[in-house]
């Protein structure tokens, strides 16, 4: 914004304590004034014979009271409002460099704790959030880059392989760039997805927890039918202010996750909802491999999807969980990824009632 230039803070400061402290001063000495000269009777006080002699004695001592006062005000207010304003510029000049894109500056005021030190600590963990909040999507983005990159260099390598060999088959070269195309078409709709949940661009309602658990297991029936896995449903009327849409998302994730990640064969999936207080539960629990805290501690991040799990049908594009990490925090809620000691992965995702 533009503004014409003005008096700094600091000069209206000094002018403000040197006028407070002459209007004090030219108060006292009104009061004193009209004090003696109750008692200004011929031959008393002082010799005074009248109010003009008086007057004339007085006005040289209150000029000089008044200049003291005024030069005292001045360089002591300019001094005081230096101080006082030390921080305000440090302050600034972190604002100044945070837009220049510098955001690992901090301002770190040291002393007791005032309305300044709140407002410099505050400023301190805002840029501390945004550089965080920049790096991260700064990775994001170049991963996303990078996974969106692989289809289209498959695509291209496929293409330029069926111009160089035109007698091949056309129909096995479809099959493949359409599983190629449907790839980046997932992953395209999985990164609007997970922006859209960063950014809370939904509509709130009134949703049944236990309900979109239900739907989201009629869904993936067939594919844990198929991958010989079992899925168990139980808990209570869960009822939550939120998207339909996306908490559908965020149930189909977890459970895709829990089939897909699992033992070969005759595993089981558990998806419960309960009611606490305050709070509704969605749990999926599933069997499968042994699991660290150190991988279970990284597989929310974008991208992220442990050694094995690259190489496997329906693996996703990634971005399962990290979605799920999205919707649950969009929703006000929190997500806990607990392995179980014989194998699989325990998600807990509370959301206030």
């Amino acid at each position: 914004m533009d503004r014409r230039p003005g008096w700094s803070v600091r000069l209206k400061l000094t002018l403000s304590y040197a006028g407070f402290l002459m209007l004090a001063g030219a108060l006292l000495l009104v009061v004193g004034y009209f004090s003696l000269s109750r008692g200004a009777h011929p031959g008393v006080i002082f010799a005074v014979r009248s109010h003009a002699d008086l007057l004339r004695a007085f006005a040289p001592t209150a000029t000089l009271v008044l200049a003291f006062l005024l030069v005292f005000g001045l360089v002591g207010g300019w001094i005081l409002a230096g101080r006082m304003l030390a921080p305000l510029t440090r302050i600034t000049d972190a604002t100044r460099m945070a837009a220049d894109g510098s955001l690992s500056h901090r301002i770190r005021l040291p002393g007791r704790r005032d309305e300044i030190r709140d407002l410099a600590d505050s400023f301190d963990t805002m840029l501390a959030r945004l550089e965080a909040q920049v790096v991260e999507q700064q990775r994001f983005a170049a991963n996303a880059s990078h996974e969106l990159r692989t289809p289209l260099a498959i695509t291209q390598t496929l293409l330029d392989v069926a111009r160089n060999d035109l007698n091949g088959d056309t129909g096995e070269l479809v099959d493949r760039l359409r599983a190629v195309n449907t790839r980046a078409i997932d992953l395209t709709e999985a990164l609007l997805l997970l922006s859209r949940a960063d950014q809370r661009a939904f509509t709130r309602d009134h949703v049944d927890l236990s309900l979109v658990a239900d739907e989201a297991t009629e869904t993936l029936l067939p594919l844990a039918e198929q991958r010989g896995v079992t899925i168990e449903t139980s808990g209570d009327i869960t009822r939550v202010v939120g998207s339909q849409a996306l908490l559908l998302q965020l149930t189909t994730n977890l459970l895709h996750n829990a089939i897909v990640h699992n033992l070969p064969d005759h595993g089981t999936v558990q998806v419960d909802t309960a009611v606490g207080p305050g709070s509704v539960v969605l749990t999926v629990e599933n069997t499968g491999e042994q699991l660290t805290p150190q991988l279970v501690s990284t597989i929310t991040e974008p991208f992220q999807r442990g050694a094995e799990r690259i190489r496997r049908d329906h693996a996703g594009v990634g971005l399962g969980l990290a979605i799920v990490e999205s919707i649950t925090r969009a929703h006000d809620g929190t997500l806990t990824l607990t392995p179980r000691a014989a194998g699989g992965l325990r998600v807990t995702v509370e959301l206030p009632a």
